[in-house]
């Protein structure tokens, strides 16, 4: 069975038994701060396993991609020197959220994997597993589904009580249970023993089946409380699999992973003709392994809207894009080879995953750019790490060294560790930490991810009506003072405060759009102030301070946004809608929202594009934007489901979490297929027709990361002021230029030549008044031995005139050394000349050198000729007189 057939088989067996297919999820876990990428099946069912959550299905099975690549689950290390170890992998999963429980999750598990109508693995050759406290799964796997007592092994606690491999936590606290396992039998020729064993780390027994069982609710104190509904969750490895039904033992033997080497292993033997090596002997090499499992990960990561960077998820692409490049170039494969594999991927996995189909030329353009970009460093950090390995009298490389190719040469940790590997030797992990302590934290940032959930704040929940009004009344649920919960609040109460409301019209910061600000009122006068305004949960918490009065919980209060501050964020959130839409209609459809800023003043944009926009590019999406205000249509919003969301091909925003019911926003004018400018998912608060907006003015463009833009923009009356004062400046401009302002290029283009003009005359007199200078100073020569010398200081003179002066005066010398000075516009400038003859024995950067220990600042330069400066003009005399006894010591000797 091939891979696909597996996928999609798993999914079929599923559907046919009430459970709903869902989508997977993207790799940026929403909303979850514990994660850093998504790493199993269930984390998109996270808030319904804990009761946060509600959906239409209480059954579930989805094909996930995951990545395990940094952060607490971390495979890298391990890829391509194992079997089984993948950055990238997909986890097949089944899940009950209150449904059934142990005796159909596991009648599924067996039906699924032993049926003939479906995988019909032989049930001789599978193992199970089960908790040493769960008699329940035990006793079914062997009255139930038949299973000899012989292959039932019970898996006990290594340590305290529920610390086994076969009981699943999901955190310190929270829902956790027993677990079930199946495994793989491969056969008494290959090395190791069943689970529970001393042996069982080999690779004949190998686990395909996991089914979890939550049924407790661990508390702070470790007491397991049982859930009120327990829940089902499953995993199946889908290239785990696929290597049993494919009769192959390691996991980069199946067809999906043996299409994507071949294809490797061709594209290495077309471009470079010295590779003797047959396709299938290149195949099964390990370098080509890590080639083919990165190219998984990293275009799927750039799908989900990473970009490589040198921070949290972004640094951890970089430093798999260049594990695969190094690889890469170990077997001979030339520059810009990494991104020609998105192709043969896209044709393998583009039609179960048609983000991929989509992003195609956004990944290529990324990945080559990122290649292009470590290429011209790996060649000189290879050579450095070769000398030391030369060097070395240990098998221990110095974490100096290790530090330099992190630092200079960009070699992550884990790369210098897997050449370290290959060689047989190992590094200086400690010398390592200590030369990098500062880099260190923002490389660590990587797996930073800490849980926030606010005890204080739970269990409140706050509805949201802030769509149709800007005022209503609501009762206080809770107040927070400092994370914990008061009574009462006043304006005496000293502590960072939040309130709850049972109903809100305030916005709470989310999808770049900042929280909204406004006021709380009671009938007895109390005011409370709203600073800003955050989600926590189904929670809305009211930032701010009690001006007057008190408030209590219980009682009611009048909440009321600030509508200037809410008009005028609402016309940039909607602008930043036309201007997504413009970017992609004037620059292509690669580009896609990266982050977003939109407040009362400004709004912020950052996208995919590889080069910088020109100001045609720039003016044309200026243009197209306004003229979709000037069109002045309706803004509509309608709540649909996302799968309909996504048939009218509305576009969702990176990294947000959507449910099953979203917002969809359309705005603009309508094309001939009746499309609207603008869809998108979105939350957010808008105009109600584009027209109010009023106008939009790009203020900036620039690069913020490799292959991120961003282009900022103000709306509305900010726009107004920014013309007002831009016109104003043009004015004043004109003024000084005793012009009109529709002249003043014109007229400030002759100012300048004429500016160059005088510039350049003033140089040549400059010049021809240091030349005279020059032979005036050339009587102030001094001689020791055969060797003249001449230290003079020459007022005004710039740099350059020195430089000019010093070789004239070198000439004339004759065999000597020259050192000029001069303070021009408070800035102290130093030129040294050596003739050719002496440079070897005087040289112009070391006559510098003595300079500057006297006076300070810095210089340096040829042997020939060197310059400096900064320093205190005070000392020049002294500084000379350094010179004059250096300089007879040296020709001395």
């Amino acid at each position: 069975m091939k891979t696909t057939e597996l996928r999609q088989s798993f999914l079929d067996y599923f559907a046919a038994r009430q459970h709903e297919v869902v989508s997977s999820s993207s790799l940026v876990p929403a909303e979850d701060p514990t994660l850093l990428f998504t790493n199993a099946g269930m984390n998109q069912f996270k808030d319904l396993f804990l009761g946060r959550e509600k959906r239409s299905y209480n059954r579930a099975a989805s094909a996930q991609k995951c990545v395990r690549a940094g952060g607490k689950h971390n495979d890298l290390d391990n890829v391509g020197y194992t079997a089984r170890h993948h950055t990238f992998f997909e986890m097949l999963g089944n899940f009950s959220f209150g449904d059934y429980f142990k005796e159909d999750a596991i009648a599924f598990a067996w039906e699924f994997l032993t049926s003939k109508e479906w995988l019909g693995l032989s049930a001789d050759r599978l193992t199970v597993t089960v908790y040493s406290e769960d008699d329940e799964s035990f006793a079914i796997w062997r009255d139930k589904i038949g299973v000899p007592e012989a292959r039932i092994i019970r898996i006990g606690d290594k340590g305290e009580r529920y610390e086994s491999d076969n009981f699943w936590q999901m955190g310190d606290t929270g829902p956790c249970g027993p677990c079930t396992e199946v495994f793989y039998d491969h056969g008494a020729d290959i090395p190791g023993g069943p689970p529970g064993s001393p042996e069982e780390d080999g690779d004949r027994f190998i686990e395909i089946w996991n089914v979890v069982f939550m049924q407790f609710n661990r508390q702070a104190d470790g007491t397991m409380e049982p859930l009120p509904k327990p829940s089902v969750d499953t995993g199946m490895g889908l290239e785990r699999v696929a290597a049993v039904l494919q009769d192959v033992h390691s996991n980069y033997e199946i067809d999906l992973f043996v299409n994507l080497l071949t294809a490797a292993a061709r594209l290495l033997k077309q471009e470079n003709n010295s590779i003797t090596a047959e396709v299938d002997e290149l195949v099964g090499q390990a370098s080509m392994r890590v080639i083919a499992d990165h190219i998984r990960s990293c275009a799927f990561l750039i799908a989900d809207g990473i970009t490589p960077s040198n921070e949290n998820r972004g640094f951890v692409l970089r430093r798999i894009i260049r594990r695969a490049v190094r690889h890469g170039h170990k077997l001979g494969f030339s520059e810009g080879f990494f991104s020609r594999l998105v192709k043969p991927l896209v044709l393998e996995m583009g039609t179960a995953y048609p983000e991929l189909q989509r992003g195609e030329e956004m990944i290529s353009r990324i990945l080559a750019n990122e290649e292009a970009q470590f290429s011209r460093t790996l060649d000189k950090g290879l050579r450095l790490l070769e000398a030391e390995i030369e060097r070395l009298d240990s098998s221990l490389i110095p974490g100096k060294t290790v530090f330099t190719l992190y630092d200079t040469y960009g070699f992550p940790l884990d790369l210098t560790n897997d050449i370290a590997r290959e060689r047989g030797l190992e590094l200086d992990k400690t010398g390592f930490e200590e030369e990098m302590e500062v880099q260190r934290q923002r490389a660590r940032a990587a797996s930073s991810f800490n849980t926030d959930y606010s005890a204080a704040a739970e269990g409140e929940a706050t509805s949201f009506v802030g769509y149709e009004s800007l005022h209503t009344q609501a009762s206080i649920k809770a107040i927070i003072c400092d994370g914990e919960r008061i009574s009462v609040a006043d304006a005496d109460t000293d502590c960072d405060l939040q309130i709850i409301l049972d109903q809100t019209p305030f916005y709470s910061e989310s999808g770049g759009q900042i929280g909204d600000c406004g006021f709380m009122e009671s009938n007895d006068g109390s005011l409370f102030e709203v600073r800003d305004t955050r989600r926590l949960q189904d929670s809305v918490l009211h930032l701010g301070v009690v001006l007057k009065g008190a408030f209590r919980v219980d009682s009611v209060v009048t909440a009321r946004v600030d509508g200037s501050l809410r008009s005028a964020t609402a016309a940039n959130h909607s602008a930043t809608h036309l201007l997504h839409a413009a970017l992609r209609k004037v620059l292509g459809e690669h580009v896609q929202q990266k982050g977003s800023l939109v407040n009362s003043e400004r709004l912020r944009f950052d996208f995919t594009h590889f080069e910088s926009i020109s100001d045609e590019e720039l003016t044309a999406v200026n243009h197209m934007v306004n003229s979709q205000i000037r069109a002045n249509t309706p803004v509509h919003t309608e709540e649909m489901s996302i799968a309909a969301a996504r048939s009218r091909g509305a576009m969702a925003l990176f990294g947000e979490k959507y449910g099953e019911q979203v917002r969809v926003l359309e705005m603009g004018e309508t094309d001939e297929r009746g499309a609207p400018f603008s869809i998108e998912l979105c939350g957010g608060t808008h105009v109600r027709r584009t027209g109010d907006i009023g106008h939009l003015i790009i203020t900036s463009e620039s690069a913020i990361a490799s292959g991120v833009r961003r282009v900022e923009a103000v709306t509305g009356a900010g726009a107004d002021r920014h013309a007002a004062e831009a016109l104003a400046s043009l004015r004043a401009a004109a003024g000084l230029l005793k012009t009109s302002p529709d002249k003043v290029c014109e007229q400030l283009s002759t100012v300048m030549d004429r500016q160059k003009a005088l510039e350049k005359q003033l140089g040549q007199l400059k010049s021809q008044a240091a030349s005279q200078a020059g032979d005036d100073l050339l009587a102030q020569a001094k001689k020791h031995g055969d060797i003249s010398y001449l230290m003079a200081s020459i007022d005004g003179a710039d740099r350059k005139t020195l430089m000019e002066t010093a070789d004239q005066l070198k000439n004339k010398l004759g065999q000597g050394v020259v050192v000029l000075a001069s303070e021009d516009d408070g800035a102290m400038a130093l030129v040294a000349g050596v003739t050719k003859a002496l440079s070897a024995t005087v040289k112009a950067g070391d006559v510098i050198k003595q300079m500057t220990a006297v006076m300070g600042g810095k210089g340096g330069g040829r042997p020939d000729m060197a310059q400096g400066g900064g320093g205190d003009s005070a000392k020049l005399d002294e500084a000379f007189a350094a010179v004059e006894a250096w300089l007879k010591q040296q020709i001395s000797e």
